[in-house]
């Protein structure tokens, strides 16, 4: 018999990880208590739900980024589909844009090894410096680390980081990111400030989540953006200005060059 334990439909009755759709959950939670109970089969705890709610807000949207770009010239050549738009925007989510936070969640774990909250925070700096050499001897990116914009310092960092100390949270993960944002300067030729990807994989760790969820998160308040994209492309669209750019572009790469 093929199943799922998330939900369930009968004549009379939808339950989802065991409660009743109808009676238990619709009015009586919120969407962040609903999406811990689908994903993790549990609703929040302790205070789980402000990080969460935190985490959303933070990825939902970052202005004309790729996966916008790709929702608007989508929704442009199908305006009667605005789902192909949103899943334009959301295939793009990957190690470079939008879905860092779960490499970075996984390489931080990585990089943690055997420290502990205990640690010292001579033994962290130590454990950072050692990761962070060793990646870039092998050259292999790190993930959580450095900007093309904000190259003094993501302004966000500070803000995530006051939410996760106010909700008991902040611990090895955060101290070992920031940590390799300090030894960054003298590895590499610049500093490689932490960014909010880095930020979100190690508020997922540290409280326990699955490391799927960090993407998962960036997934589902990045689709809030995207149709706020596409609205406005509708009521005041720039995708075909975007598309005459690259034909005005492509045309001048053909011309010929001049004569001398």
């Amino acid at each position: 018999m093929i199943k799922t334990e998330i939900g369930q439909t009968t004549t009379d009755r939808i339950t989802v990880r065991g409660y009743d759709l109808a009676t238990e959950l619709i009015g009586r939670i919120d969407f962040i208590d609903m999406l811990m109970l689908v994903t993790v089969g549990r609703k929040c705890q302790g205070n789980e739900k402000d990080m969460l709610n935190t985490i959303l807000v933070t990825v939902t949207d970052h202005g004309l980024t790729p996966s916008a770009l790709a929702a608007r010239l989508t929704y442009m050549g199908a305006p009667e589909a605005p789902q192909a738009a949103v899943a334009a925007g959301l295939l793009g989510a990957g190690s470079v844009f939008l879905g860092a936070m779960q490499d970075a969640a996984i390489m931080l774990k990585d990089a943690a090894g055997d420290l502990t909250d205990s640690s010292s925070d001579e033994e962290i700096e130590k454990a950072a410096r050692a990761f962070v050499s060793g990646r870039r001897a092998s050259r292999q990116p790190l993930y959580g680390l450095g900007h093309n914009i904000h190259i003094d310092g993501d302004p966000r960092i500070p803000a995530l980081k006051a939410v996760t100390e106010r909700n008991g949270y902040y611990g090895l993960y955060w101290k070992l990111l920031l940590a390799m944002d300090d030894v960054s300067g003298s590895i590499y030729s610049r500093r490689l400030p932490a960014n909010t990807a880095g930020a979100v994989g190690a508020m997922i760790l540290s409280m326990d989540l699955p490391v799927h969820l960090a993407r998962g998160l960036a997934l589902v308040g990045r689709c809030a953006g995207l149709l706020g994209h596409i609205i406005e492309e509708e009521e005041s669209p720039t995708g075909q200005e975007l598309w005459d750019l690259v034909l005005r572009q492509d045309e001048r790469n053909k011309l010929p060059e001049p004569k001398r």
